[in-house]
């Protein structure tokens, strides 16, 4: 049985035994007092009737007088979750519900799960714009692909609160970070390095792009999926720019990373400084052998879930020198719990329409910072961890800020002031927290 098996099924068990035991993972609770019927009288009838005529007058005040300035929907249809697949709505109702957990805990963001049957991008986008009013931002969730990229894009533009695709720009925004840091540790420059992206799904076509906002030039990629290295003059191209516009585009601007067209798989990893894999879980998917080819101080992030293309012991025996996963239980884990929750305390802060590229660019770029200022970087020190929950407002504040720069936000902030608005609102969820278990209010199995 090979390294992190057996802790894999323990973690199966331990998870399916306590959500049984608690019914889920969140609830709603008031944040105002409620001492009798006078207060009643102000949060509800007769009182609430003049918040509505505010506004009424104009909407944007219900950033103002309603939760709605921290409050986000969770959205998925289940068509890819996790490594599971399609495994419908009801199956995927407890990832978001994770997800609402993680952003209340992280980020001090309230967020709804909602799963639901819409399977047409088109419908999805309007089921998008129906729900609009009642929140601040959208989270996307495990959404199948090239589906995911076209609901992302429809619905940035026609909505005036930021989307996100988690899947997309929070995993590449996570991906960037650890690269960066990563590239520190082996002494190499994130322009001068050969590339492989393997796997050409949410995750990875979204760190393209942020590749070349960096400068990164398109031909230092090898882009390889299950049928072999991206390339304009691969078999069924034509094919491609109709099924999936995203991966034809990657094929022509990579040109094969300067491979002859229809080159095997490994032929990808030689001479490559960095493999970046979000694939299918393994182990096996990555070969020990195929990681040899590569250059010295390589650098491999195998990213799939809950099994990662190849295990870390077997890819630093062949030689490389930063090995990442997106597991805990392993040194490095590069997740997008790391970004997500930090990016939409920041966007919603300060009211923001959007999260352009360079947001997140921004957040990716502070994460990286505060893993070398907080404890220094090496070998199985990329990033830091998610109980560092300092890194969270640092994140939110480039976030906000750099909205604010960019003209998509209804607010102005500085990076103190969002600073320390983000620490005072993430610190006092986990205050209440730890005082309902401190009070028995959240019970322990026993």
């Amino acid at each position: 049985m090979s390294e992190g098996e057996p802790a894999t099924e323990e973690w199966y068990s331990l998870s399916i035994n306590m959500h049984r035991f608690y019914g889920g993972k969140i609830e709603v609770l008031p944040k105002v007092p409620v001492r009798g019927l006078k207060d009643l009288a102000v949060w509800y009838t007769p009182g609430v009737a003049a918040v509505s005529r505010l506004i009424s007058s104009d909407p944007d005040l219900s950033f103002e007088l309603t939760s709605r300035w921290n409050t986000i929907a969770v959205v998925s249809d289940g068509t890819r979750v996790l490594g599971l697949g399609k495994v419908g709505p009801e199956a995927a109702y407890p990832v978001m519900e994770g997800k609402a957990l993680l952003f209340k805990y992280l980020g001090g963001v309230d967020a709804v799960p909602i799963v639901h049957r819409f399977s047409k991008a088109e419908d999805f986008v309007r089921f998008l714009e129906a729900i609009e009013p009642s929140f601040g931002g959208i989270n996307l969730e495990d959404i199948e692909k090239p589906k995911c990229f076209t609901i992302l894009d429809e619905a940035r533009s026609k909505l005036q609160i930021p989307v996100w695709h988690d899947d997309q720009q929070g995993t590449a925004t996570a991906i960037l970070a650890g690269l960066i840091n990563a590239l520190k540790v082996v002494g190499k420059k994130l322009q001068d390095v050969r590339i492989v992206i393997f796997g050409v799904g949410a995750a990875n076509t979204a760190f393209y792009r942020l590749l070349k906002y960096m400068g990164v030039k398109p031909n230092h990629i090898v882009a390889v999926d299950k049928n072999g290295v991206l390339h304009p003059e691969m078999k069924d191209i034509d094919k491609l720019m109709l099924t999936d516009p995203y991966q034809y585009q990657i094929a022509i601007e990579t040109r094969g990373g300067g491979l002859p067209p229809d080159s095997p798989i490994e032929k990808a990893f030689e001479g490559a400084d960095v493999v970046v894999a979000a694939s299918a879980p393994g182990p096996g998917v990555i070969r020990p052998e195929w990681v040899s080819r590569m250059n010295r101080d390589a650098v491999v992030f195998a990213l799939a879930n809950p099994v990662p293309e190849i295990w870390p012991s077997e890819a630093r025996r062949a030689g490389a020198r930063v090995v990442a996963t997106g597991r805990s239980d392993f040194p490095n884990q590069v997740n997008n719990s790391l970004v997500f929750p930090a990016v939409f305390r920041g966007v919603l802060d300060v009211r923001a329409r959007t999260i352009t590229d360079t947001m997140a660019i921004a957040a990716a770029v502070e994460l990286a910072k505060f893993a070398e200022e907080r404890g220094g970087i090496g070998e199985d020190r990329i990033l830091p961890t998610m109980e560092e929950w300092e890194v969270y407002p640092r994140v939110a504040a480039a976030v906000a800020v750099k909205a604010v720069e960019e003209g998509v936000a209804r607010r102005t902030t500085t990076y103190r002031e969002e600073l320390e608005r983000a620490t005072e609102i993430i610190g006092t969820v986990r205050q209440k927290i730890n005082a309902l278990l401190d009070k028995g209010l959240i019970t322990m199995p026993m």
